[in-house]
Parts: structure tokens; sequence; C-alpha cells
């Protein structure tokens, strides 16, 4: 994770951006999250973390309600030793495709899996770690701008109890959009309402800061 902020402050500071909207889905959540409390002061204007992976995932004595670390290694299992078929399973519960009366859309677990197997394995297989097992909790304390939470509360990939709750008690000035029956894959599967809420975010946020 520290490598991922890093790349994107190198990013931005090349491009000298300010004002800037940082939006993360479930690991990128995460990412956001330390690149705003680490290198956005300043730069940062809002942020949102979508299904996303902060506080921690992983269960600890600190953080009973998390998924305990034998789930994380039967991931690292299958993404080890059968890529291809585990990441065709793995859309399933990430757009809640295997809740009952699901609307499944095959060109949409096609274009995850392709998306998927574009990646390195190596980089894959280590990012398991980074997304279950770092800890945000002090980047999110430190996060002073306008943050949305977004997450739905059928999330099978990131468990709702164990994350968007508890992102925005961290927060100081967070903003909350839970979605009862939502799925990880929300930003797809409920593309109008995540979309229009994002919008509604960003737009109210402006006004705010305007008047």
């Amino acid at each position: 994770m520290d490598r991922y902020a890093a790349d994107v402050n190198e990013l931005v500071e090349k491009l000298d951006l300010r004002d800037v909207i940082h939006i993360g889905h479930s690991t990128g959540g995460g990412e956001v999250a330390r690149y705003v409390a680490r290198y956005g002061k300043g730069r940062v204007a809002q942020a949102v973390l979508i299904s996303a992976v902060p506080p921690i995932m992983v269960k600890s004595d600190q953080n009973p309600g998390g998924t305990p670390l034998e789930v994380f290694d039967q991931i690292r299992e299958s993404t080890a030793k059968n890529r291809p078929q585990y990441y065709q399973d793995f859309t399933l519960a990430f757009y809640g495709y295997n809740r009952p009366g699901a609307d499944i859309k095959q060109g949409v677990r096609d274009n995850w899996w392709r998306q998927a197997m574009m990646g390195g394995i190596k980089a894959q297989y280590d990012c398991i770690k980074a997304f279950s097992e770092t800890d945000f909790t002090e980047d999110l304390k430190q996060i002073d701008v306008p943050t949305l939470v977004m997450h739905g509360e059928d999330d099978q990939i990131v468990p709702f109890a164990d994350a968007g709750p508890l992102s925005a008690k961290l927060l100081k000035n967070a903003t909350t959009k839970f979605y009862p029956g939502f799925p990880h894959g929300m930003p797809t599967t409920h593309a109008d309402q995540i979309n229009a809420d994002l919008l509604a975010f960003i737009a109210g946020q402006k006004s705010a800061a305007a008047s």
C-alpha cells in the first residue's frame, strides 16, 4: 500500500494536480486512504471509498469481526494454482450473481475475468496480503477532507459490518451511503444509483465550498 500511494503521489506531483477528487473501489479504497493521509494535504478536495477494504479486513484480537486469515490463504492458493478457474468463480460473489433471482450478466463476468487475467500473477498474489492485512486506522483518522463512504450491505468480498461503518466512524468529515442488498461490484450492477450519488456528493461539496 505504501508503494501504491507513492505511485499516485508521483503522478499527482508530476502533473501538479490540485483540488482533486480521489475515488477508490475495494483495494483502491485503501490506496486512496493511504494517499490522502500521507500526501494529499493541499491537493485533495474530496475522497470517496466504495466497497473499500479499510479500516482492516483480517480478523485479529483487535479486529474480532474481521475475515479469518484462512480465507485469504485460500485466495492465495487458488490464485497461485488455478487462477483462470478461480477468477471465473470469483465473479459470482463479486457481483452477487450467486444470490436467488440475480440478473446474471455473462458479459460482465467475462469482462472481469479478461481484465484480471491481464494482470501479473505475482503482483496479484502479493496484493492479497496488502489489501487484507494493511491497517488503515491511522490513515482514516488523519483525513480531514469531505469523504463519502459507500458500501453495499450484501458485500460478500469486503463484508459490510467490518468495513464501511467502521471507516465512517474514524473519518473526521464522513458522509455515508449504505445500500441494502447491493454487492461488492455495485458500481457495475447498480451503476445508475452509484453514479447519481457520486455526482450529488461532489456537487454538494462544491456548493458548500462556494457559499
